[in-house]
Formats: structure tokens, C-alpha cells, sequence
């Protein structure tokens, strides 16, 4: 079920890694509901998608850095079911060419850039990331939001 603290703005949202590897974190209960409820929505809505840098990325992280690694395989299950679906943007020449100058516009790191011109390139007016800076629009179309901004709140409170 899917919260309405985690709820998404009507049109297409784009994921971040950062919320693919909280969906299988332990260590954080709040921020991995918050994951998981924005990634079931993402996927029962098809409002919501990826890049392949966030499969890459995700792939690299469940399977070298969690406590608790996910072997190739597992991964491979996770991302058919959960990631492939929403996957709307593949890499190209293309696509670097936009971080470049995503890049040189807003003084972000490459992969942060080309993160941000896959959500533009998938046509999102939302990115969720803890990233980068909550709030900041992005080509006047693209806002940045950290889902995560009340659930470290609420950890506050605890």
C-alpha cells in the first residue's frame, strides 16, 4: 500500500538509485517503507522510471557493498522484476551530451548530470534522490525532491 507522505506528483517521476538500495536496507526501517511505497507506486502506476546508470549503479552497490550482498543472481531477479519495467532510458552519445551540458550548466558531478538528463530524456517533471539539493528545479522542468526529508525527521523524534 502505497503512503501519501510517499505519494508522487500526477505525470512521471524518475528513481534514483539512492531509493533502490534503502528498498533493501535493514538498518533503515523508516527510509526503506518510504522506498518501497514510492517503487510500488512507480511500478503499479508506470508513471515512474529509471535509466540503466540506475540499474548499473544498483547492480554494483547489491552485489560488492550491502551487509548482506546480493548474489548475481539474486540481483538479476530483483532487477527483471522491479527495475527493467520502469526502465525508459538506455544509455547513448546522446544522452552523455546532455550531462555535458547539464554538467557545465549546473556545476553537478558527471553522473549526477547524467542522471539528471535521463529524468529530462524520460520526459519526468520529479526525480527522487537524497542526492542532490531538495527543491532545486532543473531546465525549469525537472524538480529535485528528497524523499526522505520527513522520515529524517521523524528518526529525530524516535
Amino acid at each position: 500500500m502505497v503512503t501519501t507522505t510517499a505519494r508522487a506528483p500526477d505525470g512521471v517521476f524518475f528513481l534514483d538509485t539512492n531509493i533502490f538500495v534503502y528498498a533493501w536496507l535493514q538498518s533503515e526501517p523508516l527510509k526503506k517503507q518510504r522506498a518501497i511505497d514510492l517503487l510500488e507506486q512507480a511500478l503499479a502506476s508506470r508513471q515512474g522510471c529509471i535509466s540503466y546508470q540506475v540499474i548499473q549503479e544498483f547492480a554494483n552497490v547489491a552485489t560488492r557493498k550491502f551487509a548482506k550482498r546480493l548474489s548475481p543472481e539474486e540481483c538479476l531477479q530483483f532487477v527483471e522484476a522491479a527495475m527493467q519495467p520502469i526502465n525508459r532510458v538506455a544509455s547513448s552519445t546522446e544522452l552523455v551530451h546532455a550531462a555535458l551540458h547539464l554538467q557545465k550548466d549546473t556545476g553537478f558531478n558527471f553522473y549526477d548530470s547524467l542522471m539528471l538528463a535521463g529524468a529530462l530524456q524520460a520526459g519526468a517533471n520529479v526525480i527522487y534522490t537524497e542526492d542532490l539539493q531538495h527543491n532545486q528545479l532543473i531546465n525549469g522542468t525537472l524538480r529535485i525532491i528528497n524523499p526522505f526529508l520527513n522520515v529524517a525527521m521523524q528518526d529525530e523524534l524516535i
